[in-house]
């Protein structure tokens, strides 16, 4: 038996050490639960990437014997050249930012969690989804890229009856999400360079070219559907332009 003053000394330390172990350990389990958080958001990402653009171009090649994929397109150095190379570096660095959270070598400042983590599996959720939708929408007229030789179908049903570029908005959507639950350099420079790369290819080659090949068609929807967000960018000075 310890005297009086011993036994609350010694309780004293037990429970601070208790309290130090206790400490010790959140930040551990913290660590764990958003690594496990950003494994799922990641092999979810990679699922939709593949989903996105592998099974995407098979059922393309399938339906009409071509893959719909055109490339980059424009001489190097243009604005139509910058769309396709960032289009590039922005899904490179969208997988790389998670891959490389986890593998230790540029972490997050705070691991993914609680109501970020939510909010950010929630919207990747929704972004692939809208990607998915958005391609089921277009048909064979899906295409990743422009060829100013052919002409497809202008899609105005289903979601392009509410926006005319939701598989971008999507696109946009599901980085964002990412970014929310791995927010680092790696995944902001993702956001931007694919807004910017949505940006140039919507309105340098996408808009100009559907105005050529569907004329007052196109002028008519482009007045009437928002470009990425129902109701806005709305086009009231749209016009044909002579092929």
């Amino acid at each position: 038996m310890f005297p009086p003053d011993r036994q609350d000394h010694t309780a004293r330390h037990a429970d601070a050490r208790g309290h130090l172990h206790l400490c010790r350990g959140l930040p551990r389990r913290r660590l764990r639960c958003g690594e496990d958080v950003i494994t799922a958001a990641f092999l979810l990402y990679l699922g939709g990437l593949g989903a996105a653009f592998g099974l995407r171009t098979w059922l393309q090649v399938r339906r009409t014997g071509t893959s719909g994929v055109n490339g980059i397109s424009g001489p190097a150095g243009s604005l139509s050249w910058w769309a396709g190379v960032l289009f590039v570096l922005a899904l490179a660095l969208g997988v790389a930012g998670p891959a490389l959270a986890l593998a230790g070598l540029f972490e997050a400042p705070q691991p993914a969690g609680g109501a970020l983590a939510i909010a950010g599996m929630v919207v990747l959720v929704l972004g692939i989804a809208g990607v998915l939708l958005s391609q089921t929408g277009m048909g064979t007229s899906w295409r990743i890229g422009v060829d100013d030789a052919e002409r497809t179908e202008l899609v105005t049903r289903g979601v392009f009856a509410l926006i005319r570029n939701p598989i971008f908005t999507a696109m946009v959507l599901t980085q964002i999400g990412m970014t929310l639950l791995v927010p680092t350099a790696v995944s902001l420079a993702a956001l931007a360079c694919l807004v910017l790369a949505v940006e140039l290819q919507v309105r340098v080659i996408e808009e100009p070219y559907l105005h050529r090949v569907h004329g007052a068609a196109y002028a008519d929807y482009a007045a009437r559907t928002g470009r990425f967000v129902p109701g806005l960018g709305r086009r009231r000075d749209a016009r044909p332009v002579s092929p």
